[in-house]
């Protein structure tokens, strides 16, 4: 990246135009992939769920594999060593509803707070229709904190079979069941950290909403979720709710489809939950759209502004199958099919929609596929799951991706900006970059502002080329 700093202003102020409208192609045309781990079944199978980063180590579940089948917890450094399973779910019985003591199936996340994690079953505990469970980050202390209850005519008053995980609020988790409630089409609850209150915030009718398949996302006192299915047109809706159960609103139904084709203006059947960046919740749709790939949407937490940011074409990765996390003014996150291998990408566009780019795409033979999971984000380094891999039954990996360095002029200044938790990043110059090249460290410290690390050059003197290097 060229900076000649005699150039008169005018040509100086194309030249940067011309650099900063490549300024996200450059963020993220290098990228490192690599394969953390290969699950082998011993050690758990099909990892179906994003993973929590603390203090160097990643937490997660898998779906099934052990001896029981019935799945794990589990922590790994970041580095892909290191793995221990914090709880293997006991057995239950080969034919019949899968009753146990601990839950099994963990389908979704984790969320950690202190040394405890927390979390949920899919299946198991002592009725079977799964459980909300905690264990600590040593692998101590696991209990089932809430079994949820029979079913009759698919209505219970406590929902059944939690697909999504939990979020913490204070001394509450909130999280939905899939299944159950006084309708038969699940519910949003909340629970104290010690296992006591359970408490059936409200049950979805289908009208408003039917089979939450995700995690909250909270603000407040108000949390904001997605469906999979119901509303007006039966493909799925965005909600808000106040954390007593009070104030349940739509702030988006999602539209009917059209013939065959399953495409639509706004998307279909959401798996996955929301984002939230100051008044604005970012998701996916795992199906409809133009293409009837599924999309990706902006919509206000009041329900205002809804916006179709993009539309997944196949070579781009088809189905959105996880959160998105956000990093500056991007958003990253998978597919579970589509891109060059068919087999799921890793993505990333602006939240504005602009500058979609394919990060990585899947390979589930080699390195992992068909991500069901969003990603988890430290610094420039995307964690994430994917089944496949060299024993075929799920991997955990890592994308690591390079920051953006953003150059503008102010003034008799060129001002530098890149992201403040790139850490591993130092920013260098060179005068000439004929052979033998010499790359010396800037020396002025950058400051912190909104989360970007800034410097400033004078454009007086010697031409500059700058970096970044790790």
């Amino acid at each position: 990246m060229l900076i000649n700093k005699t150039l008169t202003p005018n040509l100086l102020l194309s030249a940067l135009v011309a650099i900063l409208a490549f300024a996200l192609t450059d963020r993220v045309a290098a990228q490192l992939f690599t394969n953390l781990h290969n699950f082998t079944g011993a050690d758990g199978a099909y990892p179906q769920a994003g993973l929590v980063l603390s203090e160097g180590y990643l937490y997660g579940t898998t779906f099934s594999g052990v001896t029981s089948g019935n799945g794990t917890v589990f922590k790994i450094k970041t580095d892909g060593t290191g793995l221990a399973l914090l709880h293997s779910f006991s057995a239950t019985p080969s034919s019949g509803p899968p009753f146990n003591s601990d839950g099994a199936n963990p389908q979704a996340g984790l969320v950690l707070a202190g040394d405890t994690l927390y979390g949920t079953t899919r299946n198991g505990g002592t009725f079977g229709n799964g459980a909300v469970f905690k264990v600590k980050t040593d692998g101590t202390g696991y209990t089932n904190m809430h079994s949820f209850t029979l079913m009759f005519a698919a209505t219970n008053s406590d929902g059944a079979h939690p697909y999504g995980g939990l979020v913490l609020s204070g001394d509450s988790l909130y999280g939905t069941t899939y299944h159950g409630g006084r309708s038969g089409r699940g519910i949003v609850f909340s629970i104290s950290t010690n296992g006591t209150g359970f408490t059936n915030l409200h049950s979805l009718t289908g009208t408003d909403g039917s089979n939450p398949a995700s995690t909250l996302a909270s603000s407040g006192s108000v949390l904001f979720g997605t469906t999979a299915f119901g509303g007006g047109a039966g493909n799925g809706t965005v909600f808000a709710v106040n954390a007593d159960g009070s104030g349940f609103t739509n702030l988006h139904v999602f539209s009917a489809v059209f013939g065959s084709s399953f495409t639509n203006t706004d998307g279909t059947t959401l798996y996955t939950g929301l984002t939230l960046s100051g008044n604005v919740l970012y998701g996916t749709a795992y199906a409809g759209g133009f293409f009837g790939r599924g999309t990706v949407f902006g919509v206000g937490t009041d329900g205002s502004n809804f916006t179709n940011l993009h539309n997944f074409a196949q070579n781009e990765g088809a189905y959105p199958s996880g959160e998105l996390v956000m990093n500056g003014g991007a958003l990253y996150g998978t597919t579970y099919q589509g891109g060059s291998f068919g087999d799921g990408t890793v993505f990333a566009l602006n939240t504005d929609g602009s500058a979609f780019t394919t990060l990585h795409n899947l390979q589930s033979s080699t390195d992992g596929g068909f991500p069901l999971a969003g990603l988890a984000l430290s610094g420039s380094a995307l964690y994430g799951t994917a089944q496949g891999g060299s024993f075929g039954v799920g991997t955990i990996f890592c994308l690591f991706v390079l920051p953006r360095l953003e150059i503008t002029r102010s003034e008799a200044n060129i001002v530098l900006r890149w992201p403040a938790n790139a850490t591993a990043f130092a920013l260098e110059s060179t005068t000439n970059l004929v052979p033998p090249v010499v790359w010396n460290a800037v020396a002025q410290e950058p400051i912190v502002v909104e989360g970007e690390n800034v410097t400033t050059e004078s454009i007086s003197g010697e031409q500059s080329f700058f970096r970044l290097r790790h």
